[in-house]
């Protein structure tokens, strides 16, 4: 599962694999990153830069496909990530967990934004409470985030 947690409030996405996008704040070009959710922590699999300019040079090995350089990467996982929420960027980041909609994050000022990997609750002892209320449902919790 994938937890988001912002401004003491918490998320968890039934999800080990999303797509993080959002747009350079000087050069205005969008990046797009794959990660991967897992015990282990958080580990980026791919890149793509649409552009390239101050502070954003594609790796050597990058590949121009459909106007985006695009690159694997081979990086140990992360325990988290941490976004700005800074809102001077004009947008915030666009986050698409596998099989599920798309959140924006971190649109308007305010506390930076960690995602982590989470463990799922145990099926055997959970609660309808602890599922948000209705058995069967995925524990959330609110959190400043819009759909697009």
């Amino acid at each position: 599962m994938i937890c988001i947690l912002s401004a003491g409030k918490a998320t968890a996405i039934a999800a080990t694999a999303f797509t993080l996008t959002w747009t350079h704040s000087v050069e205005k070009a969008r990046w797009e990153e794959h990660w991967l959710a897992g015990p282990d922590g958080l580990t980026v699999t791919e890149g793509r830069i649409e552009g390239s300019g101050a502070g954003m040079e594609p790796p050597d090995d990058a590949r121009l496909e459909g106007g985006a350089y695009v690159y694997d990467l081979d990086r140990a996982p992360v325990p988290e990530l941490v976004l700005a929420a800074s809102g001077a960027t004009g947008g915030g980041w666009r986050l698409c967990p596998e099989d599920r909609p798309c959140l924006e994050l971190g649109r308007d000022p305010g506390p930076p934004i960690v995602l982590r990997w989470c463990p799922a609750p145990n099926p055997e002892t959970a609660t309808p409470e602890s599922a948000g209320g209705k058995p069967g449902n995925e524990p959330r919790v609110d959190l400043p985030v819009r759909d697009p």
